[in-house]
């Protein structure tokens, strides 16, 4: 026991707990290329073992923001690890790349082992959604750097895709079709602003209003990896932060606009909610959330059935929302 470090505040038994608690979520995400266990120095992973000719890896990183503070005002940690995960390996992804394994950094002021545990567990969910091995991560205990009973989490996913097969939007054309693939909710973007409209109303302490906002953000890998299998994809867009008009442009070329037909989805209630009671004007939204879109593919005209079939296969609500069309790479509601 080192106790000039407790003494200091840092409890390095809290440690040794936390990483005998989490071994069997580690274990759970365990995927070929695979190697080692859990209190290595690094987490490594076999590439040679997916036999692939020319390999191109795509990497990702990503934290939750302040979607956090709903976490700690319920004190409920056990999904908040599955948005750090699907924020780094849906952004992958829209790369066409295949997420291979990920790492998790926790800070937190004291290291509480069943807090840490329902973190990581979280993690691993996210992981087995994703179909990647947790290989690792750190946990640091930093007295007088958070206050107490808080913490942050970032994530970083390293996924590959064939040359051949990476997505980058250069084939993208005017006439293609975008599809669009349900959200679960507000995801994990915007909480600066959904705090406070919370505050604004007096919501901060309403627990079935904070349970609804934090519905976990949702996993795109199977479904989408699925569509590429099949799919001549011209362009995949995670739609995050700065929503619609910032995210679905990275896929344009010069010359070309997004044309989304509003109506051709559900908004979600939860929009309608926040446009509400925070005075949001209508189209100012689709700048700063996801508007019940959480993931776009661009196809050609004749792979919209074949997308939407597969997709409807895996279980997801997916559907034509516009076009592209000749513009300034922006995008236009209609």
């Amino acid at each position: 026991m080192a106790k000039s470090y407790e003494q200091s505040g840092v409890n390095l038994e809290s440690g040794y707990e936390v990483v005998r608690r989490i071994k069997h979520h580690v274990a759970s995400t365990h995927r070929s290329g695979t190697i080692g266990n859990i209190g290595a120095f690094g987490g490594m992973f076999d590439l040679a073992s997916l036999n692939i000719k020319e390999p191109i890896l795509v990497s990702g990183t990503d934290g939750v923001g302040t979607k956090l503070k709903l976490a700690f005002a319920l004190d409920k940690h056990d999904t908040i690890g599955i948005d750090a995960v699907a924020m780094c390996v849906n952004d992958v992804l829209a790369q066409g790349a295949e997420p291979l394994f990920f790492l998790d950094y926790i800070a937190i002021g004291h290291n509480i082992p069943q807090k840490v545990e329902d973190i990581v567990s979280g993690v691993a969910e996210g992981c087995r959604q994703a179909g990647c091995a947790l290989i690792g991560g750190e946990t640091a205990e930093m007295p007088g750097m958070y206050q107490n009973g808080e913490y942050d989490i970032a994530g970083y996913t390293t996924g590959v895709v064939e040359r051949t097969r990476l997505i980058d939007g250069s084939k993208v054309a005017c006439g293609d079709v975008m599809i669009g693939i349900a959200s679960s909710g507000v995801h994990s973007n915007g909480f600066s602003l959904v705090r406070k409209i919370l505050e604004d109303n007096g919501l901060t302490q309403d627990t079935e209003t904070l349970q609804w906002l934090l519905t976990p953000t949702k996993i795109y890998v199977k479904p989408v990896l699925d569509v590429i299998a099949h799919c001549d994809v011209h362009a995949i867009c995670h739609i995050t932060g700065g929503g619609f008009d910032e995210n679905i442009p990275r896929v344009l070329q010069e010359g070309q606009a997004a044309e989304v037909i509003e109506g051709s989805w559900e908004i979600l209630s939860v929009f309608r909610f926040l446009e509400e009671k925070g005075h949001v004007p209508h189209r100012e939204m689709f700048n700063i959330f996801n508007m019940g879109i959480g993931m776009v593919i661009v196809v050609p005209a004749d792979e919209v059935k074949t997308t939407i079939n597969i997709l409807t296969q895996h279980g997801e609500k997916a559907t034509v929302i516009g076009k592209i069309v000749e513009g300034q790479k922006n995008v236009i509601i209609k």
